[in-house]
């Protein structure tokens, strides 16, 4: 799988905090998960787009902007709900963390149309709902998010824009994010436009980033436009200082479409022990088998005799 990607790209996000990758995913792979984008958000936007800034404004948050984001599992096929845990998306996170082994601690699907939003937002950096402290200066020690697209993105179509960290020590410091200063904030926000980067790129393409560059969403004014989108974030296993879902808070939701089809190695992204590991007795097997009766639990299972012999 790792003919999608290769060491430059490795070498960029860490260098840069971003990365575009064009056409990781393959053409057919697009057209399961848009279906299901289809099927779950709709397909077509407003004829124009709302935009509501104030002079002078680079953007800013407001509710309507997440009106379109639903965390996985979701009533939909594999192709959306196992997307995020693609093996070749494990494994650029591995890499990236430089971690034998890597949980997802957030993964959503994110549609947005022309017309339900101005999703044009300031300039910020992820780290303040991923973790209590603050990102490390090694990016390896922090998280991954990859944002994918299964859509064609044009500027027209909402990209995400971003600034390299070597373009954004020119204008700011490590602690802009901090500042509490309104003034102080809003220099920031216009010193970093000459430096913005478009992420814009055909469906199938992904843009891993750090949780400590600054990167905005951008407005869709395409008629009838709409970006579909998957954001999924990795960290190092074990790594307790970083999260955002508590999947088992979401037991309600459909997880057997997840459990159903998924390999051990994508359940292991989410926490779920693998084959070998001793909390597999005959006890927990029949136990989950009954919570999911359709769970191929062959692996688990024969791991656990092997482990007995």
């Amino acid at each position: 799988m790792t003919d999608r990607f290769g060491p430059e790209h490795i070498d960029a996000w860490r260098r840069d905090g971003g990365v575009s990758i064009h056409n990781f995913f393959t053409p057919d792979e697009v057209a399961g998960v848009r279906a299901d984008f289809e099927a779950v958000f709709g397909v077509e936007g407003a004829d124009e787009a709302l935009e509501k800034k104030l002079d002078g404004q680079v953007g800013r948050f407001h509710p309507t902007q997440f009106k379109g984001v639903a965390p996985v599992p979701l009533e939909c096929s594999p192709a959306l709900n196992l997307i995020g845990v693609h093996p070749a998306i494990i494994a650029f996170a591995k890499q990236a963390l430089k971690a034998d082994k890597v949980h997802v601690y957030q993964c959503q699907a994110w549609a947005k149309f022309t017309g339900e939003s101005d999703y044009d937002q300031p300039f910020h950096c992820d780290y303040a709902n991923h973790t209590l402290t603050a990102p490390s200066e090694d990016a390896h020690l922090n998280s991954i998010t990859i944002l994918c697209y299964f859509s064609d993105v044009t500027e027209a179509h909402g990209p995400a824009h971003y600034v390299t960290r070597p373009d954004a020590l020119k204008v700011t410091t490590p602690d802009a994010t901090l500042t509490r200063d309104g003034e102080i904030h809003a220099k920031v926000q216009q010193a970093l436009l000459p430096y913005e980067r478009s992420t814009a790129a055909p469906a199938g393409s992904v843009f891993p980033y750090t949780i400590d560059i600054w990167h905005r969403g951008t407005n869709l004014t395409a008629p009838k436009g709409h970006r579909y989108a998957l954001m999924t974030c990795f960290k190092a296993a074990g790594d307790e200082a970083i999260g955002f879902h508590a999947w088992a808070f979401h037991h309600t939701q459909p997880w057997a479409k997840i459990f159903d089809h998924a390999t051990p190695e994508q359940l292991e992204c989410f926490g779920v022990q693998p084959p070998g590991h001793p909390f597999w007795t005959e006890t927990t097997l029949t136990r989950a088998q009954a919570r999911y009766p359709r769970w191929d639990m062959t692996p688990y299972r024969k791991a656990m005799l092997a482990r007995a012999a």
